[in-house]
């Protein structure tokens, strides 16, 4: 099972650009699948309100992450959208934390 990437529609970042981060997004699924699809299907559950705006969730948890963001992705596990953040720490050491898109909670953190 591979990992599929789209960019996420524009709008999604601009209200809180990361300079070196892009927004990426990625269905886990098996087969091929339409990348412009899944970017629709992220976009739509920002105006829907099922996931919360990158820039929301970024002044909720920024202070709760445990280096500087140099990416960011969203994924969907059975209909559950994820933020992942990827972080480097001062040490240098990278991690992936993983944000609930709608409540904005940290679900999980891992060191790479």
């Amino acid at each position: 099972m591979g990992r599929l990437f789209i960019f996420i529609f524009a709008t999604l970042i601009a209200a809180a650009p990361l300079p070196s981060a892009r927004l990426l997004a990625h269905e886990h699924n098996h087969g091929a699948h339409d990348h412009r699809q899944d970017h629709d299907e992220a976009r739509l559950a920002v105006e829907r309100g099922e996931i919360r705006p990158l820039a929301e969730l970024l002044g909720q948890i920024r202070d709760k992450l445990p280096g500087e963001i140099t990416g960011v992705e969203i994924e969907r596990h059975h209909d559950q959208w994820l933020y992942e953040f990827i972080v480097v720490d001062k040490a240098g050491r990278l991690y992936e934390v993983y944000v609930d898109g709608r409540s904005g909670e940290i679900r999980r953190t891992k060191e790479k």
